[in-house]
């Protein structure tokens, strides 16, 4: 079910959105996801990479490009952004099922969809069991293993426990707090997410920790990091479902991802049939490099 709330908010493009909510149940718990839409056209659905800092206001910069030639929707994952964030356990059947029915709720017909990070993991799957849901795809440093898992290099037991701890009411809201100071945050944005320190301003990063300070902010945020988001738990897994598709598919290379992150774009590249784009930035190119993203979506579209 869904409703239109009554806000509109303006942009410096000229492409006012308007923000709506979907009313969505998953095992007897009713949750708020919030999108919003803006332009007119064929429908563009944007779905922001999966982090601690996770929000639809990252696709923003896309969507206002992308706007003049598009209706552009994105929206806030479950347990993110400014969607509700109960205490329930995200995991990826979550995440599947939120996708396929928001998509059959929302649209009509088949629909483009750019998905960032792990986002791209759900929308090939979804690709794969739901054939003519998407027209075309693109991945935007498409990512499917979580940050402890890319450094250990693989699941472990501990990774579950890391998870459980964080959840837990007092050692877990000061464990969120340490991993969502400023500094920490900064430090990750440095790293792995911006290819241009100098983008990484205080008011820039205290935007970013407003949104880890929600209510029930840490329970989304610790499934992701510790692996319990990830779409697959094998490269195998992954490729295979860009196997047998007839809805054409761009992945977008982050130049300066992390090595082993763009190694795994690398290999989505030299898939029979996958069309490939390199462009600037690193994790969060989607936000970072907005127009040259803009730029690519436009041509393969």
């Amino acid at each position: 079910m869904t409703q239109t709330a009554n806000l509109t908010q303006s942009n410096s493009s000229n492409y006012s959105a308007t923000v709506q909510e979907y009313l969505w149940n998953w095992k007897e718990t009713q949750i708020k996801v919030i999108y919003e839409t803006r332009g007119q056209g064929n429908t563009v659905l944007l779905l922001p990479a999966f982090s601690t800092v996770s929000t639809r206001s990252e696709m923003r910069p896309l969507a206002e490009l992308l706007a003049a030639n598009f209706q552009v929707v994105s929206v806030d994952w479950p347990g993110f952004g400014d969607s509700d964030r109960p205490r329930t356990d995200y995991e990826p059947q979550l995440y599947h099922q939120f996708l396929q029915d928001f998509v059959a709720s929302v649209f009509n017909s088949p629909v483009a969809v750019v998905a960032a990070g792990h986002a791209a993991g759900y929308a090939m799957q979804l690709a794969q069991s739901k054939p003519n849901v998407w027209s075309k795809i693109v991945l935007a440093a498409p990512t499917w293993r979580g940050p402890l898992p890319t450094m250990s290099k693989q699941q472990s037991g501990w990774h579950s426990v890391v998870r459980e701890l964080v959840r837990s009411p007092l050692l877990g809201q000061f464990l969120y707090k340490l991993n969502t100071a400023p500094s920490f945050l900064s430090l990750m944005y440095r790293r792995h997410v911006y290819a241009d320190p100098a983008k990484v301003t205080p008011d820039f990063i205290q935007n970013k920790w407003k949104v880890t300070q929600k209510p029930g902010a840490r329970f989304g945020s610790a499934a992701f990091v510790t692996g319990g988001l990830d779409p697959v738990k094998t490269r195998e897994e992954f490729v295979a479902n860009f196997q047998n598709l007839a809805v054409p598919v761009m992945v977008v290379i982050a130049e300066k991802a992390p090595p082993k992150s763009k190694a795994e774009m690398e290999v989505l590249a030299q898939l029979p049939g996958v069309e490939s784009r390199i462009i600037p930035g690193s994790l969060g190119l989607h936000e970072e490099y907005a127009a040259d993203l803009a730029n690519a979506v436009k041509s393969f579209l």
